[in-house]
């Protein structure tokens, strides 16, 4: 509860209206920063009586007191907000990235010039390649590069203190310029090939070393000519591990995706028409955003000051409400322009759509990641109260199209997470279009009859998605059946239907329990109720679309697709030909009086 000595309507009645930011506190530790455009209606938000989220309710009830700054512009204000969270790291502020910048390849100006791993643009003493989105990638780019070009990767102090050779000339990944054990000009070509290899001039480099090889063969060096052949070889297979868009283009391509228990930021860097790589990041969310805000912290605390290096474009999966005033930040930060765009087309819609799928895959593996799942196990072991974790659990769903094609979806959840071989689904028939109560009693009965049976094995957890009415429909089913030892487990959306807010009935419909939306335990709950739902509706869509698909008339004996189809265009489709006469059927080419008999009674035998 809010401390008494501050009074957040006092306090508000004498804010400014101007843009500026505000700095929450609680027992004199900073807990979140924020930037207003209007600092009177984004502080008084916070202390509205409906409408907050769970964890901006955990925020608003530490504070006891808040500071404000402010400024000449929204612009100015994001630049301070983003100063301040760097500076200070607050609690409830989203923290993406640390403050490392992106790692490069120098390629140095020295007499015999090195390849070497650095940090940061602002670099002198050579030409900087890149940047690379993890320092892995740049030093397997570096180890490709010693085995293809033989450029010495060692500091200037080693270069400079060495009588003999060390071990990468052994090996055959360094010729040894420190001992001149190759002259200059040779090892300049290596430096120059080296230089068109980082460009991207890959073709360019092959017919160069190509033409050597031919002039080294002619001239008898037969051992230069071997050694320039494997260096095309080598090239080759680089060259064909590359995905290469387009011979143009400099972004970087960010896609946010949130699932319950999971938030990813992929980014996708592209120079020169080429993805060079890409990096996710997994933050944890301290307050409920959605993928657009996620998206706007991304930026201003990634670009905003120069941590990194600037393309000319940010290519963004969502749009964003503060895509102009980012640009004017940004430039007010490097002085320089980028553009901001989330509608894009042609090649830069190919690379947004790969990103996309990096981070739903990304995010996926994340949500599989054996360990994180034992993680949300545990904590649901710990809500529940049961005495060893839940190694097998069961959560049916209901889906269909306004009555049609109802079906019920089993899914199956074991020691290591979803196991789709146990998967199941049910084709409800017998009940009134669009009664769920009536088709999850159904589904459960035809499931639990065999777990009764001793035909399945028993679950330890089954999870209804629904509210008190599904729930008692399970209730009825297991008492019914005797079915014993099942922990049953309801999930019922909340009021605003939005996830981290559902009510959990555990055990029974009376206990009712909402947890915090970054509980372990509800994530795990929200990944089975949606894994359930996703069954759910593909398979009830694979049941429409067949039903939709199949001919009313195809159960008509002796009428194949040519009779079918001659008998719906001459009528114009199903309803005229069921309003037809026998005699009229009969008139239809290919139909003998017999069949149009048939058809007739076929069509009217209800």
């Amino acid at each position: 509860m809010t401390d008494i000595s501050f009074d957040p309507k006092h306090f508000v009645s004498h804010l400014t209206t101007r843009p500026g930011v505000y700095r929450m506190y609680g027992k004199g530790k900073l807990l979140y920063v924020g930037k207003a455009k209007n600092l009177k209606n984004r502080v008084a938000s916070y202390f509205r009586n409906r409408g907050l989220t769970t964890k901006t309710m955990a925020l608003v009830s530490r504070i006891d007191d808040i500071e404000i700054t402010v400024t000449k512009s929204e612009t100015e204000a994001l630049l301070l907000e983003q100063t301040l969270i760097k500076q200070h790291r607050p609690p409830y502020n989203i923290l993406l990235r640390d403050d490392k910048s992106y790692p490069y390849i120098l390629l140095s100006n020295h007499q015999h010039p090195a390849l070497l791993f650095r940090r940061g643009s602002k670099i002198e003493g050579g030409k900087l390649f890149g940047p690379f989105p993890s320092a892995s990638e740049v030093r397997e780019s570096l180890n490709t590069m010693q085995k293809v070009f033989k450029v010495r990767q060692c500091e200037d102090s080693y270069y400079a203190n060495r009588s003999r050779p060390c071990l990468q000339y052994q090996i055959k990944r360094c010729s040894a310029p420190c001992v001149d054990l190759i002259d200059d000009d040779a090892y300049q070509a290596d430096v120059r090939h080296a230089h068109m290899f980082l460009e991207g001039k890959n073709q360019e480099l092959r017919e160069e070393i190509s033409q050597t090889m031919k002039e080294a063969a002619q001239a008898m060096e037969f051992e230069r000519a071997a050694e320039l052949r494997d260096q095309i070889t080598q090239l080759q297979h680089i060259q064909e591990q590359q995905y290469v868009y387009g011979q143009s283009g400099e972004a970087d391509i960010l896609a946010a995706l949130i699932r319950p228990g999971a938030h990813c930021v992929h980014v996708m860097l592209v120079r020169n028409g080429k993805v060079v790589g890409s990096k996710s990041y997994y933050p944890k969310m301290p307050l409920e955003v959605g993928e657009a805000e996620l998206l706007t912290n991304y930026i201003a605390q990634s670009y905003i000051g120069g941590a990194q290096e600037l393309p000319k474009s940010l290519i963004l999966s969502h749009d964003l409400q503060d895509d102009q005033l980012l640009e004017d930040a940004i430039f007010a930060s490097l002085k320089k322009k980028v553009e901001i765009t989330a509608n894009v087309r042609g090649q830069r819609a190919r690379w947004l759509d790969l990103a996309k799928l990096n981070a739903e895959q990304g995010l996926q593996s994340r949500l599989m990641d054996k360990r994180h799942h034992f993680s949300r196990v545990a904590a649901l072991q710990k809500l529940l109260g049961l005495a060893e974790p839940p190694e097998h659990m069961e959560c049916f769903d209901i889906s269909h199209s306004s009555g049609e094609a109802t079906v019920a979806s089993c899914v199956v959840f074991g020691p290591e997470g979803p196991d789709k071989k146990r998967y199941r689904s049910f084709n409800i028939e017998g009940i009134e279009p669009g009664d769920d109560y009536a088709a999850m009693k159904q589904a459960l009965t035809r499931r639990y009859k065999r777990v009764q049976s001793g035909e399945l094995p028993s679950p330890d957890i089954l999870l209804v998605d629904g509210g008190k009415g599904q729930l008692s429909q399970a209730q009825d089913v297991l008492n019914e059946l005797g079915v014993v030892n099942i922990f049953l487990l309801g999930v019922a959306k909340g009021d605003t239907r939005k996830p981290g807010l559902e009510t959990l009935y555990l055990g029974s419909k009376e206990d009712e329990v909402v947890l915090p939306p970054d509980s372990a335990a509800l994530h795990l709950i929200q990944h089975i109720r949606d894994e359930a739902h996703r069954f759910a509706i593909k398979t009830h869509r694979k049941k429409r679309d067949k039903k939709r698909q199949t001919s009313s008339l195809e159960g008509v004996p002796g009428i194949g697709p040519t009779r079918r189809k001659n008998l719906l265009v001459a009528f114009g489709g199903y309803q005229e030909l069921l309003a037809a006469s026998q005699e009229e059927i009969a008139k239809v080419k290919g139909i003998s009086a017999a069949m149009a008999q048939e058809i007739y009674a076929f069509l009217h035998k209800s």
